[in-house]
This record gives C-alpha cells, sequence and structure tokens, in this order.
C-alpha cells in the first residue's frame, strides 16, 4: 500500500471500526471514518480523524459519502466493510423483517458499498476491498443461525469478489475475527427473538447467552486492529486474516470434527438436549 493511503471504514461509532480507523490514522494514512450518526465519531474527529455520515443500506448516503470523498481526495485505495449487527434467536422465531435487516446489513450493504466507491480505485488499477465477516461464518451456532448465515453469505461473496476485481488490480481480504471485544453483546441481547409463543422459551438464558458469547474473553478491539493493519497493509495481503480468541479452534472444529459430533456438543452447550429431555419425560 501506498505510504499515505486513503482508506474508508464503514461502522466506526464503536468497536472494531472505531479501533482500525484509530490505528491506520496513526500510521499515517488519510482515514474516513464513516457511521450511521455523525455525532458518534465525535471522539475520532478529536484526533484529527476524517469522518462522514453513511448509513450502509441507505443508496443515498452511500452515493453522498462517494461523492463527498471523490471531491476531496479522488481516490481510494482501501475500502474496509465493516458495519454490521448479530441477530440470535431461535431460526423459526425469526420473523420476515428481522430476517431481511439482517442480511440487508451483513450482506448487501458491503457489496452496494464496494460497487458505489470502487469507481474511485479502478483509474489507479490497485486497491484494496477488506470485508469483515467472521468465524461465526463458518461455524454455525444455534440461537445465532441468521447472522452466521450472513457471515457465511459474505465469505462466499468475497471469494466470488476476490477472482473478479483481481485483473483490474483490486484485491479483496476477507477479516475473519474471533471474540474481539465489542457493543455486540448489547446490540445482540436487543436484537434476540424469543416470541411470547415459542417453543424454546425454556432456554431463554441460552438465546441471552449466545448473544454475548464471543465478549467472553474477548481481546481487546485495538490489539486486533494492530493485527488487522499489519497484514492489510503489507506489500502482499494474504486473502484471510483471522485473530482473537477461537478465531483458529472453530474453524479447526468445524473442518475436523464429525458433524453429529459436533451437533451434540453444540446442542449440550445451548441447552438443547435439556429441551429434548423436557419434552421425553410429557
Amino acid at each position: 500500500m501506498a505510504p499515505q493511503s486513503v482508506i474508508l471504514i464503514t461502522g466506526c461509532s464503536s468497536g472494531i471500526g472505531a479501533a482500525l480507523a484509530e490505528e491506520f490514522h496513526e500510521r499515517g494514512h488519510r482515514v474516513y471514518a464513516t457511521a450511521r450518526r455523525p455525532e458518534s465519531l465525535a471522539a475520532l474527529a478529536a484526533r484529527g480523524i476524517r469522518t462522514l455520515a453513511l448509513d450502509v443500506t441507505d443508496p443515498d448516503s452511500i452515493a453522498a459519502a462517494a461523492a463527498a470523498l471523490a471531491q476531496e481526495t479522488g481516490r481510494l485505495d482501501m475500502l474496509v466493510n465493516n458495519a454490521g449487527y448479530g441477530l440470535y434467536g431461535a431460526v423459526v422465531d425469526l420473523s420476515t423483517d428481522a430476517l431481511r435487516q439482517q442480511f440487508d446489513t451483513n450482506v448487501i450493504a458491503p457489496v452496494q458499498v464496494a460497487r458505489v466507491f470502487l469507481p474511485l480505485m479502478l483509474p489507479q488499477r490497485r486497491g484494496r476491498i477488506v470485508n469483515i465477516g467472521s468465524v461465526s461464518g463458518i461455524l454455525t451456532t444455534p440461537f445465532a443461525g441468521a447472522y452466521c448465515a450472513s457471515k457465511a453469505a459474505l465469505h462466499a461473496l468475497s471469494d466470488a469478489m476476490r477472482m473478479e476485481l483481481a485483473p483490474f488490480g483490486i484485491e479483496v481480504v476477507t477479516v475473519q475475527p474471533g471474540s474481539v471485544a465489542s457493543n455486540i453483546g448489547e446490540t445482540g441481547t436487543s436484537n434476540a427473538a424469543l416470541p411470547a409463543d415459542s417453543i424454546f422459551t425454556p432456554l431463554a438464558k441460552y438465546i441471552r447467552g449466545r448473544a454475548v458469547a464471543s465478549q467472553k474473553g474477548a481481546m481487546p478491539a485495538r490489539d486486533f486492529a494492530r493485527q488487522v493493519a499489519t497484514a492489510v497493509l503489507a506489500d502482499s495481503a494474504p486473502v484471510i486474516v483471522r485473530g482473537g480468541p477461537h478465531s483458529f479452534r472453530l474453524p479447526f472444529l468445524e473442518r475436523w470434527l464429525p458433524k453429529r459430533m459436533l451437533d451434540r456438543m453444540l446442542s449440550k452447550m445451548f441447552g438443547l438436549d435439556r429441551l429434548h429431555r423436557v419434552d421425553s419425560s410429557r
């Protein structure tokens, strides 16, 4: 990457996005931190980081941010698609609107943002698109099916984009964090689906527990950002970047454990074996 690259990051109000903005800024790059609510970026702006309003699910907002960047810099060296959130709950308890919003934000938005900002990379025949996925997109767990599916879909789209954009000098890197400190626990708990008539009501504590599971023993976001920045700024960036607790263990389990053994292990972890015993006793 250029000594002073122009880098735009989505979802910088907290967590990984904010930490990446700080890390790239400290390394001397021209960073544009974005978020749906510009006021949430005040701390980054105070450090001299440029900020822009950007709602990744709003086409007009995406276009306006791209136009502002084009006017100020005329180019973009790296786009980091970080904005996203977790929806939790049993799959059959998820409403159509909730499921659609999960995929709109975590899957469709990164592609649309990349499509609109790509013209700022193409003239220089080089650039990088960094999509923030998750190890949850590799190993699916109960009560996180929508989130896991959205990240798996993003991984697949990233693979296709990597091959399709390579002839134009654009590299695509997929970041798959393990447990990294963020506010996903707070937002995940508020986004946990448990209708009053749910057959999973006896497992309410496990559903809430899944929403905050990634925050147990989590790596500080700034430490993770340091690892990611080093990898994605390298002259030859890896195709996949992993970091944080469980980022290697979970893919290992998914690859090598027999499916039914893995099912039993995860079912016990999330209380589904207890539900089976309750039903059997009736």
